[in-house]
């Protein structure tokens, strides 16, 4: 799988690229790392801004490549089932692969302004909670919303 992507410089620095296209739906990468609770110092610290939320009070430090997947208001991406990275729409050889942060992200904690240039751009990465009611709903639609997190939109 790791064939599949490449690290490389992008406009904010470093970013996921693709080596091949992708269909809508295929799996692009596993993302692993340590796992960390909320109480852990790592959160206070400059690393902080590269864990994952995956459940209610846990978090993955991404490990690479995984870890160079920035953010998009417009994303192609999206993770299901916590740690798997799919297209959620065709991403052609070359492309940034990028999913929206804020499908991980249900913690009063952290935010971060957004330099994804996209259209419809917000402006600054929050939890989802916090998105435009259409913009959950199609991302709940397309499964891309943490479990932890979308449990609470399906009640």
């Amino acid at each position: 799988m790791r064939d599949s992507v490449m690290v490389a410089d992008c406009s904010i620095g470093r970013g996921l690229f693709a080596e091949r296209s992708f269909d809508s739906g295929e799996l692009i990468l596993h993302l692993g790392g340590p796992r960390y609770d909320r109480a852990h110092p790592i959160h206070g610290t400059e690393f902080g801004a590269n864990l994952l939320q995956t459940g209610r009070k846990t978090y993955i430090m991404l490990s690479p490549p995984g870890v160079f997947a920035n953010h998009s208001c417009n994303p192609n991406a999206g993770i299901v089932r916590n740690r798997q990275l799919v297209a959620i729409r065709p991403i052609p050889h070359g492309d940034e692969i990028r999913f929206d942060y804020s499908t991980t992200m249900d913690e009063d904690f952290w935010t971060m302004d957004c330099c994804c240039g996209e259209e419809n751009c917000r402006g600054v990465i929050s939890d989802f909670k916090d998105l435009p009611p259409l913009v959950r709903a199609n991302y709940l639609k397309l499964g891309v919303v943490q479990g932890f997190i979308a449990r609470k939109f399906h009640k």
